[in-house]
C-alpha cells in the first residue's frame, strides 16, 4: 500500500493557506511537480515525500495524529481502531507467523492503541511507516492481561528468560493460557521493562516489588493476534509517513517519558522492599 500522498500534499498546503507556486518555492521544487503529486499523475520520489511531510511537521501540521483522529470519527460500532508501526513496509496480507518469536507473546501479529505509542517503536529506523487498522472483533477468543505476576512470567517465558522453568506445571499452564485465544491484550513491556522482569527472573527482587516498578512504566496496552482467523478481522486503512523530524520529536519524548519512569522505579523498588515473593519461592 502506497501513501495518500496526492490528498496529503494538497491537504498540507490548503492548511497553510499556500498556492501550488508558494508551496513549491519553499520546498525548492517546481510549481509543476507539486501539480502533478496533487493530481496523482506521478509517484512522488523518497526526496519530496521527505520535503513535504518534514516541511508539514515543522509548521505544527501533525497529519498522524490528525488523521488517527479522522479515522476515529468514521469506525463503525463495535470496530476498534489500532496502530501498527512498520520498520518500512508491510510486504503481502497480514500474517501471525511473521514476526520473531521472542516478542512478548511470541508470534503474532502486533498493535497499539494510538499513533504516539506506534511512532515511539520504530522511530529509531530510517524509513518506517505507520498502519491504521480496523478491528472487527465480533466472536474473537480475547485474552487479556493485567500488570501482575501471570503477565511477567508469560513474558519473561517468551523471551527466553524462564528456560530452567519451562517443564513447570505453573509455565506450561501460562503458556497454553496465551495461545487458547484468537488475540491478546495487554500492557506493553518494551526492553526497558524487560529489564525490570529480568531482575525478577534472576532473584533480585520481588513479584511485589517488579509489579509495581512495572505499573510505574505504564506505555499503554498492545494487542497481539495470534490466530489467522484474528488477522483476517484486520483491514488496513491506511499507510502513514513518517518524516525525519518527527521521528526525532517523538525520540526526544520517549527519552523525557523513560528519565521519570526512572525515578518511578526507584521509589518502588524502595516502598516495596520485603513484599511479594522471590521466582524461586514461586516455582519451588
Amino acid at each position: 500500500m502506497n501513501f495518500y500522498f496526492s490528498n496529503d500534499i494538497k491537504a498540507i498546503r490548503e492548511m497553510l493557506g499556500l498556492t501550488q507556486a508558494e508551496l513549491a518555492e519553499k520546498l525548492g521544487v517546481q510549481q509543476i511537480t507539486i501539480s502533478r503529486n496533487e493530481t496523482g499523475q506521478t509517484e512522488p520520489s523518497e526526496r519530496l515525500l521527505e520535503l513535504v511531510y518534514s516541511f508539514a511537521f515543522s509548521n505544527n501540521i501533525k497529519l498522524g495524529k490528525l488523521k488517527e483522529m479522522l479515522w476515529l470519527e468514521n469506525l463503525k460500532p463495535g470496530h476498534k481502531l489500532l496502530l501498527h508501526g512498520a520498520k518500512s513496509v508491510i510486504e503481502g496480507e497480514l500474517s501471525a507467523q511473521k514476526s520473531r518469536t521472542n516478542n512478548d507473546f511470541g508470534q503474532g501479529f502486533y498493535t497499539g492503541e494510538n499513533y504516539e505509542q506506534a511512532v515511539s517503536f520504530v522511530s529509531s529506523f530510517d524509513r518506517p511507516s505507520i498502519y491504521y487498522l480496523d478491528l472487527d472483533a465480533k466472536n474473537l477468543r480475547c485474552k487479556e492481561y493485567k500488570v501482575n505476576r501471570d503477565w511477567m512470567m508469560t513474558i519473561a517465558y517468551y523471551r527466553g528468560t524462564l528456560d530452567d522453568y519451562a517443564d513447570h506445571p505453573m509455565i506450561k499452564k501460562l503458556v497454553a493460557e496465551s495461545r487458547d485465544c484468537d488475540y491478546i491484550i495487554a500492557p506493553i513491556a518494551d526492553n526497558r521493562m524487560f529489564q525490570i522482569i529480568n531482575s525478577f527472573i534472576i532473584g533480585e527482587i520481588t513479584d511485589e516489588q517488579c509489579k509495581h516498578c512495572l505499573a510505574a512504566t505504564n506505555l499503554g496496552k498492545q494487542y497481539i493476534f495470534v490466530s489467522d482467523k484474528s488477522v483476517k478481522r484486520l483491514k488496513i486503512l491506511e499507510r502513514s509517513y513518517v518524516s525525519d523530524n518527527e521521528r526525532e520529536y517523538y525520540r526526544n519524548l520517549k527519552i523525557g517519558d523513560a528519565k521519570l519512569g526512572e525515578d518511578k522505579v526507584k521509589l518502588a523498588r524502595i516502598r516495596y522492599r520485603g513484599k511479594g515473593k522471590y521466582i524461586d519461592e514461586i516455582l519451588k
